[in-house]
């Protein structure tokens, strides 16, 4: 596993997604308690799909796909997996230290009333986490899926990037309601006992599920 993480986790690539998480926290600014996980899902899943894009390509590049080979499916599959879970950790962490700083630095004020009740506050916490978890995992598999087919990171990102505009609007929040990949961020976040929200998220886990699936056979041909 360790050498995983150095593989999958090099300075530059923690150095610039610390430094995007804070300057967007100082830029995107948010009056409500319930804003702040509107304000970091959609840019948190743009950088989870341009983190995750080099999962595997980054062997195809540097001719080291070729030794790759030589290795059972199913031990490079583990090998991707164990990289994927270090990243995918790596930004979950990274989303629940934006969300605690956005707070300090915003300092938003809860929705309700000017007295802010911790218990509504830490769920509303735990809430983002389980959306966000989502919203990290999909973008990340969606890319490194896409990069892999292409063998190429950047078509990767391009089409995550085009799906990401598409769907992070106000036209793919009206076709597709509820079950939008961004269903939390488009939620009615004046009402927290809608759940319909979790529709969006149900179709990102079974998107999740098929990428899954098919990796493999992807890596056994184009890799």
């Amino acid at each position: 596993m360790g050498k995983e993480i150095k593989i999958c986790l090099p300075f530059y690539k923690m150095a610039y997604s610390v430094f995007f998480v804070v300057i967007l926290c100082i830029l995107r600014g948010v009056i409500y308690t319930n804003e702040v996980g509107v304000a970091l899902e959609a840019p948190l899943a743009l950088l989870a799909a341009a983190f995750c894009a080099d999962t595997y390509v980054q062997e195809v590049s540097s001719k080291r796909s070729e030794i790759e080979r030589l290795y059972p499916i199913k031990n490079r599959t583990r090998s991707i997996l164990k990289r994927m879970i270090v990243q995918e950790g790596y930004l979950f962490l990274l989303a629940a230290a934006g969300y605690v700083i956005d707070c300090v630095i915003q300092r938003p004020l809860p929705l309700y009333g000017m007295q802010i009740v911790i218990k509504d506050e830490i769920k509303m916490f735990f809430v983002y986490l389980a959306a966000i978890a989502v919203t990290l995992i999909f973008w990340g598999i969606l890319s490194h899926t896409l990069s892999c087919l292409f063998r190429n990171m950047w078509a990767g990102i391009g089409c995550c990037l085009l799906l990401w505009i598409t769907t992070n609007s106000t036209v793919g929040d009206r076709l597709l309601g509820k079950w939008n990949v961004f269903s939390y961020t488009f939620r009615n976040i004046e009402n927290n006992e809608d759940l319909s929200w979790i529709c969006g998220k149900t179709v990102c886990v079974l998107l999740i599920l098929i990428m899954g699936a098919v990796l493999p056979e992807i890596i056994k041909k184009r890799g």
